[in-house]
């Protein structure tokens, strides 16, 4: 009896359990340094990080069942998930692009990031765009566009579908210039490089074509290096859940 007093000791369980959840814990950590968070689509990570904080917090209190849902009722189950294959595809295609643009993004021409919309292949406009013009400066950026329009038509993307997003500062146009506003400038980009992909070989009807304007900066406009950062046009290599 004695000893199955001690052993109920630590809150009313074995000692052995401390020794168990260590090894959990542990086993966890192996398992983790293993996965490679690139070859993972984003939502899914941030769902999983999502997850492992709400444990940490308490938010997990254990013994719960799984049982149909309202989305189950609506067809969305396991079996509509996008696959695994597709999500190491863009996994890929991020690597490649980061490999691709390499010069590129050490002079700042090219910006490539991932969120929860995709991969973001951001073109510097103040690198591809003549100042206040829609028009591409293709004398210099022909071969990388080349390399751009050879990413987005290559095998491993070849089911996905991409967006061409303008961006300009918050500074007004000149009113004596060819565009009545911001808006129109930053569609005209997007509409222009849309029109040189399709030209080295990438299918138009992949795409769809927005401008913001100065309505999502990445930085402040009240600095000159920030309205840089602003000026910009996005390529989007769009997740499945963002088609």
């Amino acid at each position: 009896m004695a000893k199955k007093k001690k052993e109920m000791a630590v809150g009313g369980i074995g000692e052995w359990v401390v020794t168990y959840g260590d090894m959990v814990t542990l086993l966890l950590c192996f398992f983790v340094a293993l996965f490679d968070t690139t070859e993972a689509e984003v939502v899914q990570t941030e769902m999983m990080i999502s997850s492992l904080n709400n444990i940490g917090m308490g938010g997990a209190t254990g013994g719960a069942t799984l049982a149909s849902g309202k989305l189950a009722e609506l067809g969305n189950t396991v079996a509509t998930l996008p696959s695994m294959e597709k999500g190491r595809s863009l996994g890929t295609a991020l690597k490649k692009a980061v490999s691709l643009f390499q010069p590129e993004i050490k002079s700042n021409k090219v910006r490539v990031s991932s969120n929860e919309r995709g991969i973001v292949i951001s073109l510097a406009s103040d690198a591809f765009f003549r100042p206040a013009s829609a028009q591409i400066n293709i004398e210099e950026t022909r071969e990388l566009l080349v390399r751009l329009a050879a990413l987005l038509a290559s095998d491993e993307l070849k089911d996905r579908k991409f967006a061409i997003e303008g961006h300009t500062d918050s500074a007004p146009v000149d009113p004596s210039g060819p565009w009545k506003s911001n808006w129109e400038l930053s569609a005209a980009r997007s509409i222009n490089t849309l029109k040189y992909l399709a030209d080295f070989g990438v299918d138009e009807r992949r795409f769809r074509v927005a401008g913001f304007a100065d309505t999502v900066p990445l930085a402040s406009n009240d600095t000159e290096e920030g309205r840089a950062y602003n000026r910009r046009v996005d390529i989007v290599i769009l997740d499945e859940a963002h088609l």
